[in-house]
This record gives C-alpha cells, sequence and structure tokens, in this order.
C-alpha cells in the first residue's frame, strides 16, 4: 500500500492552548492539524511528555507532527504536569496523577469539534511508557498506541535496575530530570505568574534518586505503571519499536507473546531515538510506518498487513569506520515466539571451551579487577558509536571465558541468549556480568549481547539473602535479545566477571568467582532461515529542517583515565546541546552535561559518580540559568546520596537547595 496516495491537506498549528483538569490544574499543549478540520473532523494523535514543546523537543516536533496533520490527523503534544507551561507539580515518573492527567486529556481532546473522538497515543521513552500505562486503564477514546523505545517492566528494563543490581544511570536519569524540570514556563505564554510558577516547582523539587534507591527490590512501586502485572488489560492495538543500541529493547518480544490485543514489533539497529532519526543507521521512513498504522486503527480507511516481529538483523561487527551505520539485514517473523528460531546449546568444560556436547570436567576461577566493563560503552546510549561497545579484549582478560571452535558456516542469532551456571563466590554478595562476543580470526572480540545478574537475589527479585562463601548453586542469567549474524571463521565467546563498571554498581567487597564446568552451558537463539519472503523497509527521507539559529556550537566529548600510581580510572563524558535560539518567539536555550565515574581496580568501595548540569533558558531581557549537580559513593552498608540546585533570574541567584541522604544497601 502507497501510504502517500492520498493528496496530502493544508495544516494549521496552534502554538499554545490549555486542557482544563478536573482539579483546576491546565496543561499546556502545541498541536498541528488540517485547517479544515473543525468542519471536518479528524483523528487526534497524542504525545505526552514532560520534556518541554516551547523549546527542548520543538524541533523534533515539527519535524514529524506537522507530516502527520497533513496525512489527516490532529497531533497534540502535550506537556506533563509541573513542566513546560503545564501547570501543578510532577513528583516522580509515572504516578497515579499523571496517568489519569493522560486519561482527562483522552477524554477532553474527543470531545473538541476538530476530533471525531478516535484517539492515539504515541511516545517514545517517558512518552512510551504513558502510553502503555495508559492503554491499561482502558479510556474508551484511546483506539491504539505507539510505544517507542520504552518497557512492560519498571524494574527489570527501565534506567534504574538491571538483575537486581544497581545502575548508574539511576544517578544519572535524577540529575537529568531535575535539570529538565528546574526551568520555568515562558512569560510569553503564562505572563507574569511565571516566576511563581517556577518557584513552586523549585520549592517542592523531588530528589528522585533517593526515592528510586529506597527501593532496591522489585517491590509495589515498581509494579505500579509495569504492565507485565496484568497484560490483558490493554486491550487496543500496540505497535512496540526500538533498537538493538538502545536499553530497553527486551521489552518487545515480552509484549508480542504477552499480550492478547494486536501486537507488532519493530527493531532496527538504531539507540534511544525515532526511527527516522535513528543512529546508529540505516534509518527508516518512520512518517509512513506511523500513517500506515494510524490510518488502519484510526482513520479506518485501509487494511494492515504486518508480521510480529521486523527485526534487523546486525550482520557482524561495527567496522569503526565511515557513517554511524550498521550492516544488516531486515527479517521478518510471523509470530513470536517464532517457529523460525530453534535454541542450540553449547556446553562449557573445564579447559575453557564451549563443546556440543558436555566435556571435560572442571572448574575456572576469576577475581575481576573492578575496572572490567570499561569496553562495554554506555548502558543508556546519548550518542552513537562513541557510546557503544568496543573491542572486548581488555574486560576478557579480568574473566572467566570459555571459547567455541571456528564456526564453519555463518550463525544467525534472533531472541535472547541465556546461560546457566553452577557457581561458588567467596562472600556473602556478588554479581556477575556474562557476555557473550564472536571473536575474529584476527584475536578481535565483539559483544553481541551482555547479561547482569544480583545473585543475592530470588528469581523473581522481591526478595533477597546473603550467599554461604564457597558454597555451589546454579543460577540462570537472561542476556539482552539481539537480532546478529556472526560470520563463518569467528568463534563465540562466553565471558564471565563479577564486575561490570561503569554499568552497574559494584559489590562491598572484591569476589572470587568459581564456575563449575558441570552444569553450566548456554542457550542460543538460532534462527533458520526457512524462506520468508524479504521485509522491505523504506529508507528515511531527509527530515524537514526547523527554524532555528545555532549561536554556539554542540560538543561531544568522551575521555578515560588511568592513573598508573593508583590504579584509578577516570571516564569522564560532555554532552553540550550548543546554544540555539528559535526564531518565532526568541527563546534561546543550551544544556551542558558533565558525568564523571572513578574506581581503583582493587577496590569496590572506591566507587564513586558524579554529574553537573547547567541549563540556559531565555531572550532578550529574560535569562534565566539552573545549575544541578548530584554525586553517589558507598562504604559496605551504606549509599550516600548528594545533590544541589542553584537557579539564576539575570545572574540573580533566586533559589537553592541541597540534599544529603544516607540509604541502607540491601544486598545491592
Amino acid at each position: 500500500m502507497n501510504v502517500h496516495a492520498a493528496p496530502l491537506r493544508q495544516t494549521t498549528e496552534i502554538e499554545n492552548f490549555w486542557i482544563p483538569l478536573a482539579d483546576g490544574c491546565h496543561l499546556a499543549a502545541r498541536m498541528w492539524m488540517p485547517v479544515d478540520a473543525a468542519n471536518s473532523p479528524v483523528p487526534a494523535i497524542i504525545e505526552y511528555i514532560p520534556y518541554r514543546k516551547r523549546d527542548h523537543t520543538a524541533l523534533r516536533d515539527e519535524s514529524m507532527h506537522p507530516q502527520m496533520a497533513a496525512r489527516g490527523y490532529a497531533y497534540v503534544r502535550i506537556d506533563i504536569r509541573g513542566n513546560g507551561e503545564s501547570e501543578g507539580l510532577m513528583l516522580d515518573e509515572y504516578l497515579p496523577q499523571e496517568l489519569s492527567d493522560g486519561v482527562e486529556a483522552i477524554e477532553w481532546i474527543a470531545r473538541q469539534p476538530w476530533c471525531n473522538g478516535r484517539v492515539g497515543m504515541v511516545g517514545i521513552s517517558w512518552g512510551g511508557f504513558n502510553g502503555l500505562q495508559i492503554a491499561a486503564l482502558r479510556p474508551p477514546a484511546l483506539k491504539a498506541i505507539i510505544t517507542v523505545c520504552s518497557t512492560d517492566d519498571r524494574y527489570a528494563d527501565d534506567i534504574h535496575y538491571r538483575g537486581g543490581c544497581l545502575l548508574n544511570d539511576n544517578l544519572g536519569w535524577s540529575a537529568t530530570m531535575m535539570a529538565y524540570s528546574s526551568r520555568p514556563p515562558d512569560p510569553l505564554l503564562v505572563g507574569e505568574r511565571w516566576r511563581e510558577m517556577w518557584l513552586e516547582r523549585l520549592q517542592n523539587m523531588p530528589f528522585l534518586a533517593a526515592n528510586w534507591l529506597e527501593h532496591q527490590q522489585r517491590d509495589e512501586f515498581w509494579c505500579h505503571g509495569s504492565v507485565c502485572e496484568d497484560f490483558d488489560a490493554i486491550a487496543i492495538p500496540v505497535l512496540a519499536v526500538g533498537g538493538w543500541a538502545d536499553a530497553y529493547t527486551n521489552a518487545i518480544p515480552r509484549l508480542l507473546a504477552g499480550l492478547k490485543s494486536p501486537a507488532y514489533g519493530l527493531i532496527g539497529p538504531w539507540g534511544h531515538k525515532y526511527p527516522n532519526a535513528g543512529v546508529p543507521g540505516p534509518a527508516m521512513d518512520f512518517i509512513a510506518e506511523m500513517a500506515r498504522w494510524w490510518d488502519h486503527w484510526l482513520a479506518q480507511k485501509s487494511e494492515i498487513e504486518l508480521p510480529a516481529l521486523r527485526a534487523y538483523v546486525l550482520d557482524g561487527p561495527d567496522t569503526g569506520e565511515g557513517n554511524d551505520e550498521r550492516q544488516g539485514f531486515w527479517v521478518s517473523e510471523p509470530s513470536w515466539p517464532s517457529p523460525n528460531v530453534e535454541e542450540q546449546t553449547l556446553f562449557f568444560t573445564g579447559d575453557g571451551r564451549l563443546a556440543e556436547a558436555t566435556g571435560s570436567q572442571g572448574a575456572r576461577v576469576a577475581r575481576s579487577p573492578q575496572t572490567v566493563g570499561l569496553t562495554g560503552g554506555r548502558y543508556y546510549p546519548k550518542v552513537g558509536r562513541p557510546d557503544l561497545a568496543v573491542d572486548q579484549r581488555p574486560d576478557d582478560a579480568g574473566s572467566i571465558v570459555f571459547d567455541g571452535k571456528p564456526l564453519e558456516e555463518p550463525l544467525v542469532l534472533l531472541g535472547a541468549p541465556a546461560v546457566n551456571l553452577t557457581v561458588s563466590v567467596d562472600r556473602p554478595q556478588a554479581n556477575i556480568a556474562v557476555r557473550l562476543s564472536h571473536v575474529a580470526p584476527d584475536g578481535a572480540s565483539h559483544r553481541i549481547s551482555v547479561g547482569v545478574l544480583n545473585l543475592t537475589h530470588s528469581d523473581d527479585h522481591q526478595s533477597w539473602k546473603p550467599l554461604e562463601p564457597n558454597r555451589a548453586f546454579t543460577t540462570r542469567v537472561a542476556l539482552d535479545d539481539i537480532a546478529y549474524k556472526v560470520p563463518a571463521g569467528h568463534r563465540l565467546r562466553v565471558s564471565i566477571s563479577t564486575t561490570y563498571w561503569p554499568m552497574i554498581w559494584p559489590s562491598p567487597e572484591p569476589v572470587t568467582l568459581t564456575v563449575e564446568a558441570a552444569g553450566s552451558r548456554i542457550d542460543l537463539p538460532v534462527r533458520k532461515d526457512r524462506g520468508q519472503p524479504a521485509v522491505e523497509i523504506a529508507p528515511t527521507p531527509l527530515p524537514p529542517i526547523g527554524n532555528v539559529e545555532f549561536l554556539r556550537d554542540p560538543v561531544t566529548e568522551r575521555r578515560v583515565c588511568h592513573d598508573q600510581l593508583t590504579g584509578e580510572v577516570t571516564i569522564e563524558s560532555t554532552d553540550d546541546t550548543g546554544l540555539k535560539r528559535l526564531p518565532a518567539h526568541g527563546i534561546e536555550f543550551r544544556s551542558v552535561c558533565r558525568e564523571r565515574y572513578s574506581i581503583r581496580r582493587d577496590n569496590p568501595l572506591s566507587a564513586e559518580m558524579s554529574t553537573d548540569w547547567v541549563t540556559e533558558t531565555g531572550r532578550e531581557g529574560w535569562r534565566v540559568r539552573t545549575e544541578s549537580s548530584h554525586a553517589i559513593r558507598s562504604d559496605a552498608t551504606t549509599f550516600y546520596l548528594e545533590a544541589e540546585l542553584v537557579t539564576f533570574e539575570n545572574e540573580k541567584e533566586v533559589y537553592r537547595n541541597r540534599w544529603e541522604r544516607a540509604i541502607p544497601r540491601q544486598g545491592v
């Protein structure tokens, strides 16, 4: 079907309007729609996020949303309560208030004269999360959703914990949200009350990192908003979209397997981006993809035939050269789990091999340096190639390694590898990280997938207990889902370590790990090509260029420093958006994030992380700046968190607050 066959319609924009809520609060919204929508009502599509429609997402919105309006939809971009020009306060992620506001907004939009009563939701990350969560509340007007880079399980696959291990991005995301939410509304839209609204936000700013660290197991705090708790609550069609370079992709196969409503998956090579701006590329024409979806489920004017899953198979490792794109090809699966994927098992041997049958018995032992993990890239990639995994040999050197024989023919993996282990440790608390890689004939080791696990946790992560030192037990580590073609002549490698810095916070003591060959194996999801037709995915056209002036160039920096005297390794990163100006209303805005991680090779209690943010917002005669910082360290029993927020209006200090929290370690 040609989604461009219908003539595009003339559109109009309403830059700001207010959606009233029952408690008297008003949400700020921006909308693009056909000019004749008032006389010929159209379906509405909502994106509902806290990221400031006035400036922060303005250029992205302008490159996408008017195109959907021209195809016959009212595209409504809403700022969540307490952000941008929206009134009220936001005290945490996905609270019942946020979801209730979303339901009210859907109901209000469905009643407007320009809407025909049929509504869809689309969103990436936060907007993908609350799209699923609001779908589970079943507002009658909501007919379908597109969820991009999100998760069904807030504990298993968000930015806080993974496998029961504390992610360092828990602190980083808290710092990000403080920087975002501490910025003021625009006086041109809210008038003189802007300062009052701003101060109310600042005086009620939550210390989110501490909130999240209070919940170190999978308790009711995390079950709220995790739609995997009741997949049956979602009764409308879901298109789940993600990328292999993103941290949230594991949710897509779970959604396809768990939802009873129509559910489809689309996974490309990208990181945490909409696919039309996907990096690493190749990007795709996501506007056409959305148009096809909404034309069927909202406009009811076309048929749609989709396989359960379309996935981009990464064809071998990234070369590290040329454009930021991955070689590969698209495949489709008629259902998920797929009849085209079979489990293949390789067994660990006592002499460090991966074998097709059980082999020599014995044990292998390692005491990983605290710096293992440095080649793993970022858990949450911000940019393309600089944030992705590199040659794994330095990390392999600090790990227990099992190698397969050279492959006689290429091997295509599609799904989640899993490792079953018989292990023992010499300390009552331990993490493990398991990596699946392939080793090229030249010796380079390329990571395919990774999984981490807190060994003190129960299988459901709802409780923990200390380990009995040197007592063997069995465990299973699920690695991240992946679609990957391993070249012929390469060897598979499984690497197991007790550390993975800076992705996860280390155990309180160095750990010696013993892996027994008996009972240890890896289960591989091997895809068999049974002559399925090739999938056609249109490349992305050049997106429209928003009306913006660049006053200062952006800067991205990544540095790793090894102190040969102390053994300390320091990682520093800078992400500076540059200073931009939007001529339509004159706002200038910029943000700078600087992160620092440090640890010594032999001492897990030396671990420290800090992140500092500066944001600038304003125009001639009105300038606001926020400066915020977060830091975390620990001893054997306690986490110590600090944060500070200072704000300025025209260089005069307006507000200052500091937070300090000591939170007991609960097996983390």
